[in-house]
């Protein structure tokens, strides 16, 4: 997974700047969020869905290995195969001799995340297929060769005018000489195109929402259909997922199906849930003819054992992203990553390492909205915390700020210097904040902060000193 984390602060920055951006992003900070809200409004039990699904995903980590063997034993009772990746390269290998078993020259595939991280798509192009992705998001930010902003809503940064451009230039070698800015003609544009792409296909990729350990069964859950075409129409289906993906047994997955949508898009259910056993078996009108699934693991199993391990139990929602503060300032696009927003601030030095991805972990404000509404209770600011800690440590983070904390710890062991200090503390910032008692900029390490909000002045003393005084009254 190739990343750029360490223009964050650049990009963050241009996207404060772009007014269209805000747009969007207030759209989902609020109105996404509201949608949420109201569907759990309607749901009382919603708590202990949460505390039941935090405790599947635990127990099925805790017995990973038993469980990914049933899945594969499942998988070639019902007439598919299983093939084991342990990295990005090794998955995209599989996939590319999977495709040229059945002669294969063009691939559709649906929105999936892994396959994002694995940058499948540029693999498979190399090799020469052509891959289309299907899902509407995704197929306007494979034009234009961007990163997903949005786990849910992968262009959503996007306006109608820069989609009808970008239609404008890609579709000509279809025939499609009119630049169409109408949001419905759009969609109707991209529906016309990608049908030809269906009818072509000689083998499709899914992701997978779950996997079933007790069947053998793939699910998934999507708004637009565009899978279950993938999975149905070419002659092989390739489910390409991480090895976190399991549940036990069906019971485990009808919970499931009841919590993600009303975590992700605020919907009593999606559109389309759909589960796919295997290939076609005798006597069934169609399908296809062969069903392989790729397990990825590509560091996952480092994590588990780890502090990092509840991390896995992730179900790709984007209520996290929805509700973040900084996610909502700045996109997606800013963190540089596939995993954006709080769950991609974990994920991604997890999945790399903490030197390349150290910028992420600071992407926060630690308001622990993004644990409050995880649907599986992971705590993500913790383990936030730990990146930090370890950032820290390994001295990642700028010098500045490491000798700042040093300093800081050195004055709080020492009380004297303590008291010297925020006396010392007290009387600057009363005498910048002038009469109006407002501190409109501050010098050395807190001149970012005070870039975009003011300090209100201290007023009386220091804590100990206000404590002293009221002791000695009472005395």
């Amino acid at each position: 997974m190739h990343i750029s984390t360490n223009k964050f602060d650049a990009r963050a920055k241009e996207a404060i700047g772009n007014t269209q951006l805000q747009g969007g992003l207030f759209i989902i900070g609020k109105i996404f969020t509201a949608m949420r809200d109201h569907a759990l409004a309607q749901m009382p039990e919603f708590e202990a869905l949460r505390d039941q699904a935090r405790d599947i995903k635990k127990h099925t980590l805790e017995n990973l290995d038993t469980y990914l063997l049933q899945f594969e034993e499942r998988v070639a009772e019902n007439g598919g195969r299983v093939h084991w990746a342990r990295d990005g390269d090794e998955a995209n290998r599989i996939v590319a001799q999977l495709c040229r078993e059945v002669e294969a020259k063009t691939v559709i595939k649906s929105k999936s995340m892994v396959t994002e991280e694995l940058e499948l798509n540029p693999a498979l192009e190399e090799d020469g297929f052509t891959v289309t992705e299907t899902d509407l998001g995704e197929y306007i930010i494979q034009l234009r060769h961007e990163k997903p902003f949005h786990i849910v809503a992968p262009a959503w940064h996007l306006s109608a005018a820069q989609v009808a451009d970008t239609f404008f230039e890609e579709h000509k070698k279809f025939g499609r000489t009119e630049r169409v800015e109408d949001k419905t003609k759009l969609v109707e544009e991209a529906r016309i195109v990608l049908r030809e792409r269906f009818k072509q296909a000689d083998v499709g990729i899914t992701g997978a929402n779950f996997l079933i350990a007790e069947t053998g069964s793939i699910a998934l859950v999507t708004n637009e259909g565009n899978a279950d075409l993938c999975a149905t129409l070419p002659k092989r289906h390739i489910v390409v997922t991480g090895i976190e993906k399991l549940l036990p047994t069906l019971d485990d997955l009808a919970l499931f199906w009841r919590v993600l949508p009303r975590s992700a898009t605020g919907q009593e259910t999606a559109n389309y849930l759909s589960l796919y056993s295997g290939p076609r078996q005798e006597g069934d009108a169609d399908g296809p003819a062969a069903f392989d699934v790729v397990l990825v693991d590509n560091g996952r199993s480092d994590m588990l054992g780890t502090s990092f391990e509840d991390m896995l139990r992730c179900i790709r929602c984007g209520a996290c992203l929805n509700a973040c503060p900084v996610f909502t300032s700045v996109g997606g696009q800013t963190y540089g990553s596939v995993y954006s927003g709080p769950m991609g601030s974990v994920l991604t030095p997890a999945l790399t390492s903490v030197s390349q991805a150290a910028k992420l972990p600071n992407a926060s404000t630690f308001c622990g909205k993004c644990e409050e509404v995880c649907p599986v209770r992971i705590p993500l600011p913790g383990m936030m915390r730990h990146w930090r800690e370890k950032e820290f440590e390994q001295h990642y983070s700028p010098a500045g700020q490491r000798w700042g904390l040093k300093a800081w710890a050195f004055v709080a062991r020492h009380p004297t210097l303590y008291r010297l200090a925020s006396n010392s503390a007290q009387r600057v910032l009363r005498f910048m904040g002038g009469r109006e008692g407002q501190v409109r900029k501050l010098p050395f390490l807190g001149a970012g902060w005070s870039q975009s909000r003011d300090l209100k002045a201290p007023e009386g003393g220091t804590f100990l000193s206000q404590y002293k005084a009221q002791k000695g009254k009472r005395a």
